[in-house]
């Protein structure tokens, strides 16, 4: 069985992650989407309500499996019995610090691939920062994330006012 692992912070997952979750599910048996907890960011969204958010995006694909992680992605990889990281690409900044990840995973799990997607066109600009910060001002988020996300950044940022 070919097992993949897309892991990522999600918060929130954009159409930009829907994209490579959409064009590399195809390519594997299993494709599980891992949120990770980064403890250098202040989430706006806990780990449950990223993985909830995105089992509601994903539910049309019968091979996506939601999961959360906040360990060492390498070791996760091998727990769940992954051969892949799969990771989306949207600029040249982007894979400067996703290559420099890689070869440390590669380093750390010579057995594990990792395989880049580039995101199409439409979402390169598109990250979850930019989301967080006009669903905080009140900015349109249409065509930026699934309409159940959307709700959910709304909600949060009207409870907060």
């Amino acid at each position: 069985m070919r097992i993949a692992v897309y892991p990522g912070s999600f918060d929130p997952i954009t159409y930009g992650h829907m994209d490579v979750i959409e064009r590399s599910a195809p390519l594997f048996d299993r494709l599980i989407v891992a949120v990770f907890c980064n403890p250098l960011k202040e989430p706006l969204f806990s780990a449950d309500e990223r993985v909830e958010m995105i089992r509601e995006s994903t539910r049309h694909l019968s091979n996506v499996e939601v999961d959360s992680s906040d360990g060492l992605l390498t070791d996760y990889a091998r727990r769940r019995g992954a051969g892949v990281i799969v990771k989306g690409l949207r600029a040249v900044s982007d894979f400067l610090f996703e290559f420099q990840m890689a070869m440390v995973n590669k380093y750390n799990a010579p057995e594990i691939e990792t395989l880049f997607i580039v995101t199409s066109p439409q979402y390169s600009y598109l990250s979850s920062s930019i989301v967080r910060e006009l669903g905080q001002l009140g900015g349109c988020l249409k065509g930026f994330i699934p309409p159940n996300v959307e709700k959910r950044v709304r909600d949060k940022f009207s409870a907060g006012r």
